[in-house]
């Protein structure tokens, strides 16, 4: 039975295939037999599983590692490759199978979520409206051409698009230099993420990693587009190039924060995870879990783990 074939159809009761099915997978190393139920057979797949190269973004990034590492690092990849593919049963074991239903009929804790949102991101404006003035005044004095602003398209809930704010962390022609990097992403999957990433500016680079770049979508959050947790939201390219199963990650609004967020290794944190992890937040989304989001992303930014 194929995934569903549009949004529409995530929350509605149906045969759903396995994780790895739904993933566009172009190779794939079985590490361990497991079973799962599918259409109510047992039926023989991999709970671990390696993916070496699902997408061209993996395999540049696979060639671009074993380039960079050499032999000397055989062993220490090796590990981190071992701790991924364990983190990942882990994730799946957790999520189970079958579709993920997002929050719609829950509509207490869409209340209380909303009403949260309302009120934490009109205080945080208010009180913090000095800090927006100063680091707009020091992005300004860093690059006096360009804009204090960033405004970005991203997709929301359902796949409506929506102008995303942040304080401008880079040059202005970030965009335009995007191309001549995106070999050199370090990232799997759509996303496009350096460590060093040349077009940060000084100011940007204090900027994200105090994650203070991400302050104006408090504005996304009092308006209704965001979420304080949630996905991020992803650019329409990224989205573009989503299957079924990668998809519900729009069942609810992006958010300030998530999972991924909260962790401090998240740079090893491979994009299918990321779509686990956000998989994971929205079917057991609740008061209480997005109160622990909230505290443990405060603890991120105050010891400086930010992007």
């Amino acid at each position: 039975m194929p995934c569903p074939a549009n949004l529409s159809d995530l929350g509605k009761p149906q045969e759903w295939r396995s994780h790895a099915e739904c993933r566009q997978t172009a190779c794939v190393t079985l590490l361990e037999p497991a079973h799962f139920c599918v259409s109510g057979e047992t039926t023989h797949s991999a709970a671990l599983q390696q993916t070496t190269a699902t997408t061209e973004y993996d395999a540049n990034a696979a060639a671009r590692n074993t380039v960079r590492s050499g032999a000397a690092c055989d062993l220490g990849a090796q590990e981190r490759r071992r701790e991924g593919v364990e983190r990942a049963g882990r994730l799946r074991e957790e999520l189970g199978e079958g579709p993920v239903t997002g929050i719609e009929g829950r509509l207490a804790y869409r209340f209380a979520k909303r009403a949260f949102d309302v009120a934490f991101s009109a205080a945080v404006l208010v009180a913090f409206c000095w800090l927006f003035a100063i680091i707009a005044a020091l992005i300004k004095a860093d690059d006096p051409k360009g804009p204090v602003l960033f405004k970005q398209r991203r997709v929301g809930k359902g796949g409506e698009t929506f102008q995303m704010y942040k304080f401008r962390s880079m040059c202005v022609d970030a965009e335009e230099r995007l191309a001549e990097l995106r070999e050199l992403n370090e990232k799997t999957g759509p996303v496009f993420k350096m460590a060093e990433d040349p077009r940060v500016t000084r100011v940007g680079r204090w900027l994200r990693k105090l994650s203070l770049d991400e302050l104006p979508q408090f504005i996304n959050v009092l308006a209704g587009d965001m979420s304080t947790v949630g996905p991020r939201p992803a650019l329409p390219a990224e989205v573009a190039t989503y299957n079924d199963y990668q998809r519900q990650r729009l069942l609810v609004k992006p958010g300030l924060t998530c999972y991924w967020q909260t962790r401090r290794n998240r740079d090893s944190i491979t994009f299918d995870e990321w779509v686990d992890m956000d998989l994971l937040y929205i079917k057991k989304c609740g008061v209480w879990a997005d109160f622990k989001l909230i505290i443990q992303t405060v603890g991120v930014v105050l010891t400086a783990q930010g992007s």
